[in-house]
């Protein structure tokens, strides 16, 4: 079972680390799209939101599932305890306090990503809503 710690630390871990890059850069690059976007260039409403709005689903969808994948993570780490209490037949403490330590570090890391991830989301959908309001007192709609 010594699989699973290394599936924990290494692959539910490092899928939550790597979904973290991808949620942040993406919204850095829709940050820096939106402060020089004009939107005088736009003839029609939805046209713009369709340029504005691309790639913010990635960081939504990581913000909705981080803690997804922390609990699978959290599962994993409860099954290496209970496991290992199996095995033993007696209750070592250093080794259950293992287990639970993965369990919890998942949960963590999950919450780390979700968190940035969902103000990020919300923080850009926000300035694109603002970017659409302007598009439409300009354009008299």
């Amino acid at each position: 079972m010594d699989w699973i710690r290394v599936s924990v630390d290494y692959g539910v871990i490092g899928i939550l680390i790597l979904l973290s890059f991808f949620s942040v850069g993406i919204a850095l690059e829709r940050y820096m799209y939106l402060k020089r976007v004009n939107i005088r260039a736009y003839k029609s409403k939805q046209e713009m939101e369709i340029d504005l709005t691309r790639g913010l689903f990635i960081i939504a969808s990581v913000a909705s599932n981080a803690p997804y994948i922390g609990l699978l993570g959290t599962v994993l780490g409860i099954m290496l305890t209970f496991y290992t209490i199996g095995q033993e037949g007696l209750v070592d403490t250093k080794k259950v306090m293992v287990g639970l330590a993965l369990a919890l570090k998942a949960t963590a890391v999950g919450l780390l990503v979700a968190i940035p991830s969902s103000v990020l989301y919300n923080y850009l959908l926000r300035k694109i809503r603002e970017k659409v309001a302007l598009w439409e007192v300009e354009n008299g709609r």
